[in-house]
């Protein structure tokens, strides 16, 4: 079994966090817009009814676009999450694995 050094992964989350809270609030920035665009699109339409103003704004490229950027973000969010969550695993098994080691020494003495 490959043997982690927890500094390592500890380091691997406090240099990582910076970037998953950039992510996670550009996630959230898309999708606040979302509804911005949606409204704007709408507004822009030449439809009378709100139904046909609606499908005019989802199908518009801007929205599409949008939408597409949202999926990026989404997919760039939670890869970093996983590998913050890995680097944090890391560290739990080696406390577990540190302390079975403990408990070891003890029954030996």
């Amino acid at each position: 079994m490959k043997e982690y050094d927890p500094n390592d992964a500890i380091d691997y989350i406090y240099t990582n966090a910076p970037a998953y809270a950039k992510a996670k609030g550009e996630l959230a920035e898309l999708e606040a817009f979302k509804s911005s665009l949606k409204a704007i699109k709408m507004s822009e339409s030449s439809e009378q009814s709100l139904g046909a103003q609606e499908r005019e704004a989802y199908r518009s490229e801007a929205y599409q676009s949008l939408c597409k950027a949202i999926g990026l973000a989404t997919e760039n969010a939670e890869a970093l999450r996983w590998k913050l969550l890995a680097a944090q695993m890391r560290v739990d098994i080696w406390r577990s694995q540190e302390a079975s080691n403990r408990n070891i020494e003890r029954l030996t003495k």
